[in-house]
């Protein structure tokens, strides 16, 4: 899907139908046809329009003729097995002459805000500013999640407190995987972010260099965040793993002492219900009453000594 768009000078996103000066391209898992009529028509590189479609693409810095390529991760989420799950995949800023360049295999919030015009001082002609802000929304955008992450997992702890089943440990894991994820994007961007502060493009404006400054500081910031949260979920994930096992534990404790009490009448009738000769009690009056008496004084004495051993 491709779309283009022209601010205007108060501040209003339009979209337009040909491709101008000063507007921008978002192209969204773009057809073949839609990247050789992008880069035909712009002289961009069609390695660059196809360079974020490949979900394992790296992010980086790359110049080629004029146009400077910018690859970063961006979060996503999704919705696996009715639950939020969360991911990262390349987005692709590429900054030509007189246009810029938005292509991703998906559509995201972090676009999506541009689009509905969202962005204060968003103008697609301030090409510099406008990549920046991406970047900046991009930053914004892993913070949330992993505050999100953060309280799914506090919420999973609270279930797991009574719970001996392994669905709650599986949500920590997947929340745990995320993370690495975002750790992993994080610190790729950081790269990214520090090469970028080397561009001259991005020196000729004071509000640009402090606008990216605030970038690799959100970005710090969310990598400090990931990797609490991580170390965190880690080792809840061990705890409760060994909560679980110990609750296991005790019911098959509880159910094998259960067991042992009520084999007890069982074993003691069976004897006394056997057709030989010599079985006591069996010609007296109340011999029934002194065998179930023997079996109730027998089980009590079990049931009690178990309970003094914590056994229940």
């Amino acid at each position: 899907m491709l779309s283009i768009y022209k601010s205007e000078l108060s501040g209003n996103l339009n979209k337009i139908n040909t491709i101008q000066n000063g507007c921008w391209i978002n192209m969204i898992n773009p057809t073949d046809e839609e990247a050789h009529f992008v880069s035909s028509k712009l002289n961009i590189p069609l390695d660059f329009l196809k360079a974020a479609l490949d979900e394992e693409e790296g992010s980086r810095i790359e110049i080629e003729d004029g146009c400077i390529l910018v690859i970063i991760d961006i979060p996503i989420t999704d919705i696996d097995d009715n639950s939020l799950t969360y991911d990262t995949y390349p987005l692709a800023i590429i900054h030509s002459k007189d246009t810029i360049v938005t292509v991703s295999l998906k559509d995201s919030n972090i676009i999506c805000d541009f689009e509905k015009g969202k962005i204060q001082s968003f103008y697609s002609f301030k090409r510099s500013r406008f990549m920046l802000q991406i970047l900046f929304r991009a930053a914004k955008y892993f913070l949330l999640y992993l505050r999100q992450i953060n309280k799914k997992s506090l919420l999973v702890e609270k279930s797991l407190y009574k719970s001996i089943r392994n669905r709650e440990l599986f949500q920590l894991l997947s929340l745990q995987k995320s993370l690495v994820y975002f750790s992993t994007s994080l610190k790729s961007n950081e790269v990214t972010l520090q090469k970028l502060l080397k561009l001259e493009m991005l020196k000729k404006y004071d509000e640009d260099t402090d606008l990216l400054e605030d970038v690799i500081i959100e970005t710090r910031q969310a990598i400090e965040m990931c990797n609490i949260y991580s170390d965190v979920l880690s080792s809840t994930t061990e705890t409760f793993a060994s909560i679980i096992s110990n609750n296991q534990n005790m019911v098959m404790k509880f159910l094998t002492s259960v067991t042992i009490v009520l084999s007890i009448p069982t074993l003691i009738s069976g004897v006394f219900g056997m057709n030989v000769s010599g079985i006591p009690f069996t010609d007296g009056k109340f011999g029934f009453f002194i065998t179930v008496l023997i079996i109730l004084v027998i089980t009590v004495c079990v049931a009690l000594l178990f309970n003094k051993k914590d056994m229940f």
